[in-house]
């Protein structure tokens, strides 16, 4: 019995370390040579691992484009930068073909006008700019300009009023910007030996950023008249006094007057009829667009009136914001000592608070301010002289 067991156990052992191993043994080799990356499966995962490659470099790429792109215009980011060179401006060859002056003004019958003024009868930038050209007595033409539709402008790239083109030996230059065109006609009247076109190089216009991050654009030395005689310090602290007050009138009056003028919707209407009747619309446009000019333009500006005296922080009774700043420009006139601000005769910042308040003269506001201030006796000696 004893030597059965045995004699089993050594066949067991032997079938365990014989054949059966060895099947065993060949069963893996053909699992590990099944499991092993065939060249097609190599290939494909090369080009799995290409692709990835790429891919990624162009992830990295764009993410380092776009880092530099960034700190690289920083700076354009910044409140008060300039984000460009400045750019001169074109001359017209030829006047648009299909110009309609709707208006001629003269101070001699035999006067040929060489200015064209693109406007808004009421607009006060443009009011500014006649002010001055009717003070000097130049002949100009005027070109009214839909306020809505602006078909008159269609040919200029710069969609604003005032714009001025003045005849030159190349055609016609065209200035924009109603401080910029002051001070360059005022330039060319001192000495006109130099072109206009040399002149407007001198009032270069630049784009910058804004404290609220929004791009803007302006005239680089707008304020200043060339060839201006500061020799001396009276004369300089003159000229001073004269650029700050045109500057308040751009940056502090004017944005009293929308405010006032639109104060409600029933004076925004009367307002802007007073403008129909001073802009002769009736007689320049068809029916349909003065009336679209006086609801439309109306309602609108009552809306934008509104963000107005928000924007630059009015009082709630605006009117009192307006006889607040006619006061002040009174007081300084006085304690100048003369009629005007420039002494016996207007300077540039008088045509300037002169041209702005005139454009509300027809306004129930404007009526107020020469009940409720003492800017009446300097605004009668300004009509006298303009």
């Amino acid at each position: 019995m004893a030597l059965r067991v045995t004699v089993a156990r050594l066949n067991i052992k032997t079938v365990c370390t014989g054949s059966y191993l060895h099947r065993i043994n060949s069963s893996f080799i053909r699992m590990k040579h099944f499991n092993s990356e065939s060249p097609i499966t190599k290939h494909t995962k090369q080009r799995m691992s290409t692709k990835r490659v790429i891919v990624n470099g162009v992830i990295i790429g764009v993410a380092a484009g776009v880092v530099y792109s960034y700190f690289s215009g920083f700076e354009r980011k910044l409140p008060g930068s300039i984000v460009n060179t400045s750019v001169q401006i074109s001359v017209l060859k030829q006047l648009p073909s299909d110009l309609k002056i709707s208006r001629k003004v003269g101070h001699d019958d035999d006067e040929i006008a060489d200015l064209i003024l693109f406007q808004y009868p009421t607009c006060p930038f443009c009011c500014k700019v006649r002010a001055f050209l009717n003070y000097m007595k130049v002949p100009y033409d005027i070109v009214e300009v839909d306020p809505m539709l602006k078909q008159q402008i269609n040919w200029s790239s710069y969609k604003k009023v005032p714009i001025l083109l003045v005849k030159t030996i190349n055609g016609y230059q065209p200035l924009t910007d109603s401080t910029m065109i002051v001070s360059a006609l005022a330039t060319y009247f001192k000495d006109k030996t130099v072109n206009i076109e040399e002149i407007a190089n001198f009032y270069p216009p630049v784009s910058f950023v804004d404290v609220d991050g929004k791009r803007k654009t302006d005239i680089m030395n707008k304020y200043f008249v060339m060839d201006q005689d500061e020799s001396n310090k009276t004369k300089q602290l003159k000229y001073d006094n004269e650029r700050q007050w045109r500057q308040w009138s751009d940056d502090v009056l004017v944005h009293a007057l929308s405010p006032n003028a639109y104060r409600s919707l029933s004076e925004a209407i009367d307002s802007f009829q007073w403008f129909s009747v001073a802009g002769e619309w009736e007689k320049n446009f068809p029916f349909w667009e003065t009336v679209l000019m006086i609801y439309g333009g109306a309602f609108m500006m009552w809306l934008i009136s509104k963000k107005l005296k928000k924007k630059y922080m009015l009082n709630d009774d605006v009117r009192q914001t307006l006889y607040d700043e006619c006061d002040m420009w009174v007081k300084a006139v006085e304690e100048n000592g003369g009629k005007f601000l420039g002494g016996s005769n207007p300077n540039l910042a008088d045509l300037s608070v002169y041209g702005i308040l005139s454009s509300i003269e027809g306004c129930v506001a404007f009526k107020d301010v020469l009940a409720n201030t003492k800017i009446n006796n300097w605004f009668s000696n300004m009509k006298t002289v303009v």
